[in-house]
């Protein structure tokens, strides 16, 4: 790639506020280009570069297998496992070029699949055995609980059904984010086969289109919630084997469901016995050396993004997740933390200038740079969201027009915004001007997904947006013949948050498991600190299905909701219009997807006498409503009037018509034909 000096950058043109920073965007681009010819030459491409499954790791030949290892300060190397008794001497592996090790076992049953396997690593007169780095799967040992590695090489390859398969770049992602573990009700761990047969009917059913699945790559330490990752290119065994996960994968892309990874390259687990620190004897194979390498906030190791042998680990595990296991994307977690050298702890990104300071990591762009060019190379309709809670300018604008290069961020700031809101101000003191600006200001020309709250906000520590609004009375009050003013509230508020985010706050929507129907409580994984309880590690859907509970409205309203949504294509319209603001009715009114929608935040006053700009002339019908019966509300609206608009007499000037807008209620209407009545 031609040197950036002298070049315009379409970025620039995009955001007129990164004027004063044009030199670093320059360097940016300098540094991606310079990087990248030193990566690949002038021909490779990164889809060909980024082949360590293919060349390190296990591998069955016709004549046998062939083990090879990057280890470049190791002393000696020995393959150890059941098929040899463990004995370190009788399978050195034989040190090559560049760091490079390997030992080639003669005939193809001298490994079995199934079979445990270490390496055992010599280095600075130290050995310990070591898991190899690039294995499939790892095992935990129930009686020691020591982890091995475990040869997966099963007698047939897994058929494939899904080849017409792929995300339609049109359509807008509804995510459905999910835990395999806890998505069952059990005290227990979930399996990839009960998710297969028991969630993805549900989540196909619910009208979401994306899952999200977390905690998919090994990590020794359930409760880590899978974002200590030990070995990277194996599959979890807390949830079942590789098999299990592609048979997941296959059958929800039958259903036409996308799956995206939620991939974890911003740190790795400390772990030695288990991961791949200090595998050949430094600090430095993988990761900074020094206090550089520790994250002072997660207790876990900072990878070394301007080292191509990190980058070459780093985009080979990019390209094996998609290739080997059909995933349809990822949502790169803690993209904060690998951006900048303070890990984005404890900086109010207020202005332009903390984007670009002596503490941007530059190389870590240029790998998140590398990694968007590569994903597109091995599937070109994959889509990549960023977890930035900074705010970074460019994260979703192309790489060559100076971006990132990522398709969405997460809206992060929009469930903060909620969760602060509820905490400080009572609803009558809620702005409504506020609402507006938070949930549509976003970065020119980037997409973001919005969502009220996400797996973040269900945590130890922190509440569901639905317990936080009711609280205890949730244990006492869900019955539907119980008319209780806290849960009444917790609900119409519950709908309303839920509905103002899925319509403002992004081009893409996502949704935690079981928070579509108001999930009580919290999670909290087993851990020493509550006697190893499965209790909050789960999620109760017989609270939904109990058709006594008001927990079904809740699932009603959401199920309903994104129907609507997908039908008039709300979240890829760009024709947002603010139509009236009521800063003391707390009225909000706005047209999208052609589409009028009116918000009643009021807590007590509904407007039976309501005028309603609509922009357009015609006759107007509501098609859909948060005060139906089905939805746990008092149905006070008419969804079969027609509503003719006039001049508004309160509203000089405005065209719109009269309409009934109860508390705490959202009303959705649609412009009709005037020949259908």
């Amino acid at each position: 790639m031609e040197n950036n000096k002298n070049k315009h950058i379409k970025i620039m043109d995009i955001d007129p506020y990164l004027k004063p920073y044009e030199s670093d965007i320059n360097l940016r681009m300098d540094t991606y280009a310079s990087s990248k010819k030193k990566l690949l030459g002038d021909k490779q491409s990164f889809k060909s570069f980024a082949n360590g499954g293919l060349y390190y790791g296990f591998h069955l030949m016709k004549d046998g297998w062939i083990y090879r290892e990057w280890a470049p300060n190791a002393d000696a190397l020995y393959l150890i496992g059941d098929f040899n008794c463990w004995d370190a001497h009788t399978h050195p592996l034989q040190k090559k070029e560049n760091g490079n090790w390997e030992i080639f076992l003669k005939g193809t049953q001298a490994l079995k699949h199934m079979s445990f396997v270490k390496v055992r690593v010599v280095a600075k007169g130290k050995s310990k055995d070591r898991i190899p780095l690039y294995i499939k799967r790892t095992v935990q040992d129930p009686i020691t609980h020591d982890f091995a590695g475990q040869i997966w090489q099963p007698d047939h390859d897994f058929i494939w059904q899904d080849s017409e398969f792929h995300i339609k770049s049109k359509e807008a992602l509804f995510i459905y984010e999910a835990h395999v573990g806890m998505a069952h009700e059990k005290e227990g761990v979930g399996t990839f086969k009960e998710f297969t047969e028991n969630m993805l009917p549900r989540i196909k059913a619910e009208g979401y289109n994306t899952i999200q699945l977390m905690a998919i790559m090994q990590h020794p330490y359930y409760a880590s919630f899978g974002y200590q990752v030990s070995n990277f290119f194996a599959v979890s065994s807390w949830f079942g084997t590789p098999d299990d996960l592609k048979k997941l994968i296959n059958a929800a892309h039958l259903m036409g469901i996308s799956v995206l990874l939620d991939l974890v390259h911003s740190h790795s687990i400390k772990n030695i016995a288990e991961g791949i620190n200090e595998f050949d004897g430094t600090d430095y194979q993988f990761f900074h050396t020094g206090n550089k390498g520790d994250h002072p906030a997660w207790g876990t190791k900072l990878f070394n993004y301007g080292k191509p042998e990190v980058i070459h680990f780093l985009l080979s595990n990019i390209k094996f997740w998609l290739e080997e296991y059909h995933f349809d994307g990822y949502r790169f977690d803690g993209v904060s933390s690998m951006l900048y050298h303070h890990q984005g702890l404890g900086v109010a990104f207020t202005d332009y200038s903390k984007y670009f300071s002596m503490e941007t990591d530059i190389e870590a762009i240029t790998y998140l740079q590398f990694a968007n060019d590569l994903i597109r190379e091995v599937n070109p309709t994959a889509v990549t969201i960023a977890e930035d809670m900074s705010g970074m300018p460019g994260m979703c604008i192309p790489v060559n027009f100076g971006g990132l290069g990522f398709d969405y961020r997460l809206s992060m700031g929009v469930p903060d915004l909620w969760v602060k809101i509820l905490k400080e101000l009572p609803d009558e003191k809620w702005s409504m001007n506020q609402l507006w600006y938070e949930l549509t200001s976003r970065r020119p020309m980037e997409k973001n997904i919005g969502y009220s709250e996400s797996h973040d906000q269900a945590l130890v520590g922190d509440k569901t947006l639905m317990f936080r609004l009711a609280g205890k009375e949730m244990y006492s009050h869900m019955l539907k013949s119980d008319d209780n003013l806290i849960i009444n509230r917790a609900m119409e508020l519950d709908k309303l948050i839920k509905f103002f985010t899925i319509t403002l706050g992004g081009e893409g929507y996502l949704n935690f498991m079981g928070n579509e129907f108001g999930h009580p409580e919290w999670i909290d994984f087993p851990r020493e600190g509550n006697n190893w309880s499965y209790k909050y590690a789960r999620r109760q859907w017989s609270l939904m299905e109990n058709k006594d509970l008001k927990y079904e409205y809740l699932s009603n309203f959401d199920r309903e909701m994104i129907k609507l949504i997908k039908h008039y294509n709300v979240l890829s319209s760009s024709d947002l219009q603010n139509l009236w603001i009521d800063e003391k009715l707390k009225l909000i009114a706005f047209r999208k997807g052609n589409l009028v929608f009116l918000f009643n935040f009021n807590p007590s006053c509904s407007f039976p006498r309501y005028e309603l700009p609509t922009s357009e002339e015609g006759d107007y019908k509501v098609v859909f409503n948060s005060d139906e019966v089905m939805f746990g509300g008092q149905k006070r609206i008419d969804t079969n009037y027609i509503y003719h608009s006039n001049v508004l007499q309160e509203k000089i000037g405005a065209n719109g018509i009269i309409i009934n807008t109860p508390s705490r209620t959202v009303l959705v209407l649609k412009k009709i034909d005037n020949n259908i009545h």
